[in-house]
């Protein structure tokens, strides 16, 4: 799909525009788009290089650059989106819907955002994503905070029982991976964008204004201070990991302990029983009276006694 945005608005003249978007292009599109504007347009596969050298590549005072972003579509992944920056406009390529891009597109065309020259929109386009990226992780920070209260309330007095704390056990873990993930794509989408805007400002020089020149190290500091909290959000993960994990092991040892005990007070009862069950004549308790109610008397004694000591030892 091509969308094409002149200055005032959209358009279907190439030529004139200063903003043109490409989403999975087909080969039409990309002959269409280099024949208006001489410009070159990235595919799939080198906007997906990982080398910084391939990211980042100034021909022909045109700069081409790519970066991972976040589609949400069939679960979060990290697909690349690839920009070209010249002087007179700005091409962007994408080979998955990006919310950013359409948002950002119809504020165009509401005039809601500055629209001057290639380079107004992808200042504006790197800056709509990092308050996307911010935005994720403040709701990923209110996710952290239900998780913790969730967790620790499992120590409390009152207690859910095991198959409901198993439940939620799971489904914390289940939520924190996911997590984990955003997070990761999120690092970086971030760690795309503060290696651009440098790279942007450096080859630049001759035809960016002071005032985009300010918006990119506006940029830069809002990316600095997100990377902190990234580390912060980081943290916080593994706390939560690490105390799910342990009370999953201390349900696994409670388990254990009550498997333990069991055996244990289950052994002396089981001996009597095994004495009294030989048939050997000489066993005088079989002629008494009350041997029958003795024998029960002594196994049901020797389970109470290893009950008592582990509860006198505080063990249960």
């Amino acid at each position: 799909m091509l969308t094409a945005f002149t200055s005032t608005a959209d358009t279907t003249d190439l030529r004139s525009a200063i903003w043109i978007d490409l989403r999975d292009p087909t080969e039409a599109e990309i002959q269409a788009v280099t024949e208006a504007t001489g410009l070159r347009v990235p595919t799939q596969d080198e906007v997906s290089e990982i080398e910084a050298s391939s990211r980042l590549v100034l021909r022909e005072n045109v700069l081409y650059l790519s970066m991972p972003l976040i589609a949400v579509e069939g679960g979060p992944r990290v697909v690349s989106a690839g920009f070209v920056l010249s002087p007179e406009r700005l091409i962007t390529v994408r080979f998955a819907a990006g919310q950013v891009f359409d948002t950002y597109a119809s504020r165009l065309q509401a005039g809601d955002a500055p629209h001057e020259s290639g380079a107004h929109v992808l200042i504006g386009l790197l800056g709509a994503i990092v308050d996307r990226r911010a935005d994720a992780m403040e709701r990923i920070h209110a996710d952290f905070d239900q998780i913790s209260r969730r967790v620790f309330a499992l120590a409390g007095a009152a207690r859910a029982g095991r198959k409901i704390e198993d439940r939620i056990l799971r489904r914390t873990l289940g939520e924190l991976g996911r997590i984990g993930d955003l997070i990761s794509h999120i690092r970086e989408s971030l760690l795309g964008a503060a290696r651009l805007l440098p790279f942007i400002e450096a080859n630049t020089t001759d035809w960016l204004s002071a005032e985009l020149r300010t918006q990119l190290t506006t940029l830069r500091e809002d990316i600095v201070s997100l990377s902190d909290f990234d580390t912060h959000l980081s943290d916080k993960l593994q706390f939560l990991l690490d105390a799910t994990l342990g009370f999953i092991n201390i349900a696994q040892n409670d388990v254990m302990k009550v498997m333990t005990i069991a055996s244990v007070v289950g052994i002396p009862p089981v001996l009597v029983a095994g004495v009294y069950g030989m048939n050997f004549k000489n066993i005088h308790e079989y002629d008494w009276s009350w041997g029958y109610q003795f024998g029960w008397a002594m196994i049901i004694l020797t389970t109470l006694i290893p009950l008592g000591i582990f509860f006198w030892r505080k063990w249960i």
